[in-house]
Order: structure tokens, then sequence, then C-alpha cells
């Protein structure tokens, strides 16, 4: 019997793919296991192998295309085995999306509430439909059952339900109601290009990424409460033990000669102090949900990083009991493969806190936007030597801004203050992060 080869759901948020490439081709005879094609979401490359033994056939998943996730791409057929007709091909459009989160510097990386699936009446439950033909069945308010599939084995697809629909098929007997329009824009495209001169600009249209920062933007700053603190951290211990520390690195074997085994940053200085605040304000350590408070018993910090198109968290796992040099070379490994789209998605997704640091742009102090479902986003800005009174003397030191977002409904503002003074305890004795 076929096989059917659907677009595989590999990120928690995800509701389309494209198909970047396909390693093999109409009528090819593949193993089970065998590389079929490559998919990118939003956030990363992933390679999806086959399901089955035998022949591919039928494919209809387009390279470079939008296709929603459950989407039939193709089919494996058995040796000798009748090949039915061709389902119709994968739509290049984008179809209805989960609600989705948002962010500011580091991509939100847990999934948002979703939707309930559509209902399954007694009259549909064995029909054979593809995920995107049912949530369309359910919005227009079609019985499955009085549709008539065109796909392989008489799936109903996409163009089934969208036929029946132009027809005037039969209506559910208790069809839900259609969704709630989304919210529009204040402006339309339309209204915002008659404000400019054409010829006077060039359309970059977005691409995945993007939608999904602009869409999760959207929704993490119009469903969390956030509160700031701001204060300032003295940095100059720190930036001794940093230089001593390096110095003191041992040199290891690599293919380009004898290296240091690490190379400590300040950001990953930040990375332990952070945790290690989080640890000794275990009440802050929170993530919010309308019937508990989850309290983390690690702190698994997430940490931005800038890739083309958008940017990313991969996440240090219980950075509260790693030392500086594993954070820092973790944190190396994970950022490289970040840029090049080769995380899996379990190292960027979850996490119970954020740092986001602009500091290397000379950028003083900012304001993150929380990531749900964490609590709370530290943003740090770049260190510099400023005038500061002691005992009555101005001095000068090393002073980095960080700024502390909050979700107000897990972390009010004196849990929060409370954090912040600790991480500044551990930035200012910098080898507190040594034991």
């Amino acid at each position: 019997m076929a096989v059917e080869v659907i677009l595989p759901k590999v990120d928690m948020d995800m509701a389309t793919g494209r198909i970047s490439s396909w390693h093999v081709e109409e009528g090819a005879t593949v193993k089970k296991g065998d590389l079929l094609f490559e998919i990118e979401t939003d956030k990363a490359a992933m390679e999806i192998d086959s399901p089955a033994a035998g022949i591919v056939r039928n494919i209809t998943g387009k390279e470079g295309v939008d296709i929603a996730v459950g989407e039939v791409v193709a089919w494996i057929y058995e040796e000798g085995e009748a090949v039915a007709d061709a389902p119709a091909a994968a739509p290049a459009e984008a179809v209805a999306e989960e609600p989705a989160k948002a962010e500011a510097l580091a991509p939100v990386e847990a999934a948002a509430p979703v939707a309930p699936a559509a209902e399954v009446t007694a009259s549909s439950a064995g029909v054979r439909a593809s995920p995107l033909a049912r949530r369309l069945a359910k919005e227009v308010g079609l019985d499955l059952a009085a549709i008539s599939g065109s796909g392989p084995k008489g799936r109903i697809v996409k163009a089934d339900v969208e036929a029946a629909a132009k027809d005037g098929g039969a209506k559910s007997a208790e069809a839900a109601p259609s969704a709630a329009p989304a919210a529009q824009p204040a402006m339309s495209d339309d209204q915002v290009m008659k404000l400019f001169e054409e010829g006077s600009y060039e359309l970059i249209p977005h691409d995945s990424m993007r939608k999904t920062i602009a869409r999760r933007l959207v929704e993490a700053k119009s469903t969390v409460p956030h509160f700031y603190l701001t204060l300032d951290c003295e940095i100059d211990a720190l930036l001794a033990l940093r230089k001593q520390l390096n110095d003191a690195a041992p040199k290891v074997k690599t293919e380009d000669g004898e290296n240091p085994a690490y190379k400590l940053s300040v950001n990953d200085m930040v990375i332990k102090a952070h945790a290690k605040a989080l640890a000794m304000v275990p009440e802050a350590n929170v993530s919010w949900t309308e019937s508990a408070m989850v309290k983390h018993r690690h702190a698994d910090v997430g940490v931005a990083v800038s890739i083309p198109g958008g940017l990313i968290t991969p996440i240090i796992r219980r950075a509260d009991e790693k030392t500086l040099s594993a954070i820092s070379n973790e944190m190396k490994d994970l950022a490289a493969r970040a840029r090049s789209r080769k995380l899996k998605a379990e190292e960027y997704q979850g996490g119970n806190t954020a740092v986001s640091n602009l500091g290397m742009f000379g950028i003083k102090d900012f304001a993150a936007v929380i990531n749900p479902p964490h609590a709370t986003i530290l943003a740090v800005g770049a260190g510099e030597q400023r005038a500061v009174v002691k005992d009555g003397e101005v001095k000068v030191a090393t002073v980095m801004s960080v700024t502390l977002s909050t979700d107000h409904r897990a972390v009010d503002g004196a849990l929060g203050a409370e954090l912040l003074a600790a991480f500044r305890k551990v930035i200012e004795n910098p080898m507190a992060m040594l034991v």
C-alpha cells in the first residue's frame, strides 16, 4: 500500500515550510531512512528521510514555495503497485497560521496557545483528508463525508473542499462559526505605498523568519505586561578576571595548530552571572500560565544571536551549573550552527530566561521584549568608562548598564529588583562565578 510523504512539523509554531531541495527524482527507488528532501523553516534547515522503502511517485511539493504542515508532497509505492493519479500540488500560499509569540532581540521559541482542532463528527471521522482540507472544511462549515476526494486513494485535498464550497456543498449540521478576523494593521500596504513616489524605492519581500518575528513581536507586546528595571554595574574586576583566565587557558592541538582551550567573552560571563542570580532568587526563575506558576529548578538561558534575515535564541541548558569555559565553548558552537541554520529544534526551544547583548555595537542601554513563556529577559549595554563618586571622591570606573524586562504577572517590581541586585552582586564580585 502506498505511503504518504508529508511536510512534517519540525518546529513548535510552524504552520508552513519550504522545500529547499529534493534529493531524489520521480521514479527513484529508496530505502527507509534515505534522504528525500530538505526543508527550511524560519529558523533552521532540516533533512527529511523516507518513511518507507519503495518507489517515489507523485512528487507535488515544489521547491521554494510555502507548503502547509501535513500536506502530502509525494508518495512511496511498493514495487509493481498501481500508481494513482497525482493529487493537487501543494499550495504555494500560506494557510491560516497558528497564533504566534513575539520577540525583540531574541526570537520566541516556545509554542503559543493554538486554536482548537477542527471537530470530527461521526460522519467525518473515517474520511481520508489532508490536515489543510480538514481545517478549511471546518472554517467554511462543510461536512467532509459529503465531499468527493481527488487525491490518491480518494483522499480529500484542499482543492476538493474549495470546489465543494464554490458549488454550495452540503453544510455540516453543527458547523462552527468562522474564526474572528485578524486585527488589521493601522495602514494597508496600498495606503503606505501611496505615500512614496513611484520609482523611489525597492520592494524586498518578507521571508518566513521576518514574518514570524513580526507576528511574535505584536503578540508579546500586546499580551505580556512588561515592567522594566535598569541599573549600572561596575565591571573592572570582571574584565581583570576575564583577562587572567584567558591568559591562563591551556593550549590544545587543532587543525590550525595549537590554540587556547577557551576564550571567554564578557557575554559568557553575563550568561553565567544571570544564571547564578536566578539560582539565588529562585522565585524569579518562573514561567506564567493561567492555572499555575511554573517554578524552574535550573537556569536555562537563551542567548540572542543575529543571523541573516533575523534572530534566534539558542539555549545554554543548566547554565547555573556549568563552568565559564563550558559556557563559552558551547555558545561559540551554537552561534556558528545558528548562523548556518543547523540548530536542532531542542537547541532553541524552551528556556527559562534570555540575555540580549548589544554592547558590542556601542549601545549604552535598551529594553528587550520578553520571549513567552519566559518571565524575564536581560538587555546588556556596552561597558564604558564613566565618572563615579566613591567616598566623596570622583573616580573613573568601567560601567555597564543592564535592563531587566519582567512579565509583571510572574515577577513584580520588588522581585525583579531583587534579581537584578543579585546579578550585580555576581558581576561586581566575579570570583563567585568560579565556585
